[in-house]
């Protein structure tokens, strides 16, 4: 008997462009490497003046490459349907709130308890429940579809989840990983189909909770009022975004020249983490940035084709999943940019696969493991078997 084909959708207006996989890899190897070249040339003063090798960081960024390379092929390797299965689940949601609270306990960095020490390492675990919480809610949504477009019982269940892993992000504190979570959440009920009065509700609730988080904690509204005017204090609340306009200013179109910045030299403190796209823009100008921004909508891009091919063949649980990653992915990417920038308060969060943080970019890179996956496997699923995927 002749072997069947496998299952392929019909063709699409992306026939003529390049696979969505190439797409992602080449777009991610691509920021991979920028963001090696920018590490090395922006730590170096950091590095020297706490007694470390000049190139102490571009090491440890590659090795975070190195790691997250490796644990996204052996995501690729694991079963797609794995995933959702509701045991793995609740373990992962088990697991990711056990490692929220032992964070509490940690040693506090920059004023904040974020993190887990595993010998030289520190994990962040937020990163972690970004990926988790992903895969939970795609699941959640297809799972239990009937509640989440037919009633508010999908509502209040997602919000009780919701509630225990946010206060314990805000404890931490790292209100920057919650509001990107928050609209995850958001963005993936929307495609699922809830409600409209689901989503006035759901923004009310969480506009209400943020503008509280802002107003009861100083320093949250200090960086509020920076933003509004960004030279009035430039000695004190202003200092990392005023010296990072100015690296954009200095940087002009084609930049000073690489290794040339000014600001790296202890005027923009650690830039080679949050506020690495500011070094970039001083030595590599107006080209250099607009280069690292269009790689990234190359990956949301990508990402978001990956959902829709799935999306057409009813594969709603990785379309959601993918989808999900495309909006973390699109989160970070604006507040980075935008906060470095001035068109956003500051907050601590890095640009994927760009600003140095072993944390981030290992999940990061876990991530694109798991939409290489989807691409690759989503054709191939006999369509009698999509309500598993």
């Amino acid at each position: 008997m002749a072997k069947s084909a496998p299952y392929s959708s019909p063709s699409t207006n992306f026939s003529a462009l390049p696979s969505a996989g190439s797409v992602l890899m080449a777009s991610v190897g691509s920021l991979l490497v920028i963001s090696l070249m920018m590490v090395a040339s922006a730590s170096i003063p950091f590095a020297v003046s706490i007694g470390n090798p000049d190139l102490y960081f571009f090491y440890n960024q590659l090795t975070f490459i190195g790691i997250g390379i490796f644990l996204a092929t052996v995501t690729y390797f694991f079963r797609l349907s794995w995933f959702y299965e509701m045991v793995l689940q609740f373990a992962m949601l088990a697991i990711t709130t056990l490692l929220l609270i032992v964070t509490l306990f940690g040693d506090t960095i920059n004023g904040s308890k974020r993190w887990i020490e595993i010998g030289s390492f520190n994990f962040q675990t937020a990163e972690l429940v970004k990926l988790v919480m992903v895969l939970f809610v795609a699941d959640f949504v297809v799972r239990r579809s009937h509640d989440v477009r037919g009633s508010w019982e999908g509502f209040y269940r997602m919000f009780i989840v919701f509630a225990i892993i946010g206060t314990l992000l805000l404890l931490q504190p790292d209100f920057g990983s919650l509001v990107i979570i928050v609209g995850t959440i958001f963005a993936i009920f929307f495609v699922a189909g809830a409600p409209k009065e689901q989503y006035f509700t759901f923004t009310a609730l969480a506009t209400g909770l943020f503008t509280m988080a802002i107003m009861t904690q100083n320093y949250r509204l200090v960086r509020v009022q920076s933003f509004l005017d960004p030279f009035d204090d430039m000695s004190n609340t202003d200092y990392q975004l005023a010296r990072s306009l100015i690296a954009f200013g200095r940087g002009e179109g084609t930049g000073v020249g690489y290794g040339e910045s000014l600001q790296k030299l202890a005027h923009l403190p650690e830039s080679h983490t949050d506020f690495l796209l500011a070094i970039t823009g001083e030595e590599l100008g107006f080209v250099g940035v607009l280069t690292v921004l269009l790689l990234q909508a190359l990956v949301i891009g990508s990402t978001l084709r990956i959902s829709y091919n799935a999306l057409k063949r009813k594969q709603m649980r990785l379309s959601y999943t993918a989808f999900g990653f495309a909006v973390i992915f699109i989160g970070q990417t604006f507040v980075n940019a935008g906060m470095t920038m001035g068109v956003l308060p500051t907050k601590g969060l890095t640009m994927p696969f760009f600003s140095y943080g072993g944390s981030s970019m290992v999940v990061s890179l876990i991530m694109v493991g798991l939409l290489l996956k989807i691409n690759h496997q989503s054709p191939r699923i006999d369509p009698a078997k999509c309500r598993h995927y």
